[in-house]
C-alpha cells in the first residue's frame, strides 16, 4: 500500500506520518512527484478544499491519496481566519507573521472572549473516485502571547482546553493525543483497511 499525502509540508507529513505509524516508504508526499501541479484551495469550507486536493492528486499521480485541510476558528473573529488559516497575513505568510496578525486583531477587542478550535477535514481518494472523510476538533482559547518552539501553524498561541500551555509547550506525543488531526487520524486509522477493500468501487462515500 502506498499512500500519497496532498502536502510539501515536512511538518504536516512527520506528523501524519507519525500518527499513522505507515512503515517507510508507505507514505509519499507532494515532493515525490515534482511535476504534480498545486491545487487552488478556492473551497469555502474546509472539507470542500480536502476533496479538492485529495481527488486532484490521485488522478494524477495514480494512487491513493490523503488530503487535510485544517485551521483555526477564533469565535471572536466571526470564525477567521478558518479556511484562510495559512495565508491569514497575505499570501506567502509565515508562520510568525499569521500568529501576529491574529494576536493584533484580537488585542483590539480587549472584552472579547479568546475561546477557539482547531478543526480538520481529512479526504482520502482513490485514482477511480471514491471517497471518505474523517474529521476532528479540539476546543481551546487563545494565548495572548506566544507559546513554546514546538510544532507549527498556530500552535504557540493555541491553549487546548483543560490546559494552561499552548501545543507549542508540549512533545509530539501529548499533542497528538488531543489535537484536531490527531483525532481525525485516529478516525482514519480505525477505517482505512476497510477504504481499500473498496477502492475499487465507483461510487462515491457521502
Amino acid at each position: 500500500m502506498k499512500l500519497v499525502l496532498a502536502t510539501r509540508n515536512r511538518k504536516k507529513m512527520e506528523e501524519i506520518q507519525r500518527i499513522l505509524a505507515l512503515a517507510e516508504g508507505q507514505l509519499l508526499s507532494l515532493d515525490d512527484f515534482s511535476a504534480c501541479p498545486d491545487v487552488v484551495e478556492d473551497g469555502v469550507t474546509f472539507a470542500d478544499n480536502a476533496d479538492k486536493k485529495a481527488l486532484s492528486v490521485a488522478v494524477f499521480t495514480g494512487l491513493h491519496a490523503l488530503a487535510d485541510d485544517s485551521g483555526l476558528v477564533v469565535d471572536a473573529l466571526d470564525g477567521a481566519p478558518g479556511v484562510y488559516s495559512a495565508r491569514y497575513a497575505g499570501a506567502g505568510a509565515s508562520d510568525a507573521q499569521n500568529v501576529s496578525k491574529l494576536l493584533q486583531e484580537l488585542a483590539a477587542r480587549p472584552q472579547a472572549p479568546r475561546s477557539a478550535r482547531f478543526e480538520c477535514v481529512l479526504s482520502l481518494a482513490s485514482p477511480q473516485g471514491v471517497r471518505s472523510r474523517f474529521r476532528g476538533t479540539v476546543e481551546g482559547r487563545i494565548a495572548t502571547e506566544p507559546q513554546g518552539h514546538n510544532g507549527f501553524g498556530y500552535d504557540p498561541i493555541f491553549i487546548p482546553e483543560g490546559f494552561d500551555l499552548s501545543f507549542a509547550c508540549m512533545d509530539a506525543a501529548a499533542k497528538d493525543s488531543m489535537s484536531h488531526r490527531g483525532r481525525a487520524l485516529a478516525a482514519l486509522a480505525r477505517e482505512i483497511n476497510n477504504f481499500f477493500v473498496i477502492k475499487n468501487v465507483s461510487m462515491q462515500v457521502p
